[in-house]
């Protein structure tokens, strides 16, 4: 039931989103909810049934990750070879020449989904034995470009920021709702405050970050598997080191 409650919210999101228009310096947006449903809704099948102790909460889609597979952090040898997850992949309704959909086709590689996913593949050896108890979604599923410049959530105007926050924090408290985590573990520190902001610090959800694997980070290039869990150990989230 708890992945059937995850598909629907997800569904619920994507039409509440869809609804949504965003001025420049905005040019394309793209929902992997739309045009990639058959492998979100696959991911959620087969790793979304819950409960979960730890929620891993990304930020929005990269442009070689979720933006190619529907996973989030999907780097597209993670999801085909790890995950076990392949399929065709549609096209957004407005293309973006300078960030085409190209699918599992798709000859780039997302470096933070590779880092974050190959961490849990070597901590845990198997999905299955990952998804036992830890679940990755992203809080915001829309991908927005400027030409081919990506662009953050952070960094729209507030008056479209609100409402797709509020739409944002909405399904993050329904999966929180489904998932009964312990933790939600920010990938990075926006992602952190958005879940503080949705859930708050009274209830029974302990809400901690790890660096962002980004190689835009100098600090995500010096040792990052190392970093996110030796964050992870001081957290408590977990109690062994790689």
């Amino acid at each position: 039931m708890t992945a059937s409650a995850l598909t629907q919210a997800a569904r619920d999101l994507s039409v509440t989103l869809g609804k949504m228009r965003f001025a420049l310096p905005v040019t394309h947006v793209y929902c992997p909810l739309e045009y990639a449903w058959n492998i979100h809704e696959r991911y959620l099948l087969r790793y979304g049934d819950g409960p979960k102790r730890v929620v891993f909460l990304g930020m929005n889609p990269g442009p070689f990750g979720m933006v190619q597979t529907g996973v989030p952090f999907g780097e597209i040898a993670v999801v085909r070879d790890w995950l076990g997850l392949e399929g065709n992949i549609a096209a957004p309704e407005r293309i973006n020449p300078k960030r085409p959909v190209e699918g599992f086709a798709c000859m780039r590689s997302e470096v933070s989904g590779r880092r974050l996913w190959g961490l849990f593949r070597e901590r845990f050896g198997t999905a299955d034995a990952f998804s036992k108890e830890h679940f990755v979604a992203n809080y915001c599923p829309l991908a927005f470009f400027n030409e081919g410049r990506n662009l953050t959530p952070d960094k729209l105007p507030a008056s479209e920021q609100e409402p797709l926050l509020a739409a944002c924090d909405a399904h993050l408290r329904t999966l929180v709702a489904a998932l009964k985590p312990e933790w939600v573990i920010g990938v990075g520190a926006w992602a952190k405050a958005r879940a503080v902001a949705a859930l708050g610090t009274s209830g029974n959800v302990k809400i901690g970050h790890i660096l962002h694997p980004s190689p835009a980070s100098p600090a995500a290039n010096r040792g990052w598997p190392q970093a996110a869990v030796r964050q992870l150990n001081e957290l408590g989230v977990w109690a062994e080191p790689l």
